[in-house]
């Protein structure tokens, strides 16, 4: 289904956004750009930004690949556990990214190494992902996203990756996919503590 032309300038807007934004975070720090810097530099008022983005972290932590990765979980197979199916999704996901999705990324990623500010508003966010997590487990699963299992099963899986975000924001050149799909296996095997990085 084609987007309309009002759409579709929304959505250009909200990219170009983005783009001046992350290069200024990436070039003056996060906390030391203003709105009303990013504003000017999209030639838009320092309002219009609030229509696309409520917060300036906001621009760093909203995630436009969610959407993909929701949709490659729901389509696998349902006699694949949850966490397996989470592994295939990811792997779908991430290996099919394009340079500037990848790019944007990996500075997203060395924004929160370098910005406290982000790390915190990443944290906040933590009890609306553990929610958002156990009603994509729950509905795999037939069970209410309210059940104690499922939502514990949601809690360790949100905590693992914000887990490997850090770590990955430490390491510019580490393969984030498998990073994380190595994280999802710790956490299948029951997050062991003998376990071993596979180099």
């Amino acid at each position: 289904m084609s987007i309309g032309l009002r759409e579709r300038k929304k959505l250009k807007t909200r990219a170009a956004i983005q783009k001046e934004a992350m290069r200024l975070f990436l070039k003056k720090g996060f906390e030391a750009t203003t709105i009303e810097e990013i504003a000017e530099a999209v030639e838009i008022s320092p309002s219009t930004f609030f229509n696309y983005f409520p917060s300036k972290e906001d621009v760093v932590l909203r995630d436009d690949l969610d959407p993909l990765l929701y949709a490659a979980f729901a389509s696998q197979p349902p006699d694949l556990n949850p966490l397996a199916a989470l592994r295939t999704a990811m792997r779908a996901v991430f290996s099919h990214l394009t340079p500037d999705q990848d790019s944007v990324l990996k500075n997203r990623l060395r924004l929160l190494a370098t910005s406290p500010v982000l790390r915190a508003a990443m944290l906040d966010q933590f009890a609306g992902m553990v929610q958002q997590g156990a009603e994509l487990l729950a509905s795999r699963l037939g069970r209410s996203p309210d059940d104690f299992a499922v939502r514990n099963l949601s809690g360790a899986l949100m905590g693992v990756m914000i887990a490997t975000f850090m770590a990955a924001a430490n390491d510019p050149n580490v393969d984030l996919l498998k990073l994380a799909d190595e994280a999802m296996a710790h956490l299948e095997a029951g997050l062991p503590l003998d376990w071993t990085r596979k180099s």
